[in-house]
């Protein structure tokens, strides 16, 4: 009888070890510093990317500054959808990480790919109630965010801090 007791026991620590083993062989192995380095390249090179066509608007078009960084967000984000319909921009973020995910472009990857991914449900349900499920959070949170600085700041001018 006592057998039977440590049979289930020892099975059931066997089965541990062996997820444990699969978990092991499954999970990626990442290296922080490299990671840290991609993120930072690959941010970097949007960047870059952003002022050379911010520079391009204001210095050969002519454009005022607030015109040429509109221009440029629109352009960024065009460039960012369009990648993430050609499969180009997940890539891109599984190499790059957080450094393809902060920026403008991945914002728009964001909402872009929710879409694309939901398309075939219909355009009400599927594409109208999917798209902002990941980028809604970070549009509420920044519309409530930035209307209470602003009444912040609205009670600083009243009272005469600001």
């Amino acid at each position: 009888m006592a057998q039977n007791m440590e049979r289930p026991q020892t099975d059931q620590k066997k089965k541990e070890q062996e997820y444990r083993q699969h978990v092991d062989q499954v999970t990626p192995k990442y290296s922080l510093p490299v990671q840290m380095i991609k993120a930072f390249v690959t941010g970097g090179i949007i960047c870059v990317i952003g002022q050379f066509i911010l520079n391009y608007a204001t210095g050969r078009m002519g454009l005022d500054k607030e015109t040429a960084a509109s221009w440029c967000s629109m352009i960024l984000v065009l460039a960012s959808v369009l990648l993430t319909g050609f499969n180009l921009y997940p890539k891109l973020v599984e190499w790059g990480g957080g450094g393809a995910l902060v920026p403008i472009t991945g914002f728009a990857n964001s909402v872009a790919s929710a879409a694309i991914e939901y398309q075939k449900e219909g355009q009400v349900f599927g594409i109208g109630c999917k798209i902002f499920t990941i980028a809604g959070p970070v549009i509420l949170f920044g519309i409530v965010t930035s209307w209470a600085l602003g009444l912040v700041y609205w009670i600083g001018t009243v009272i005469g801090i600001v």
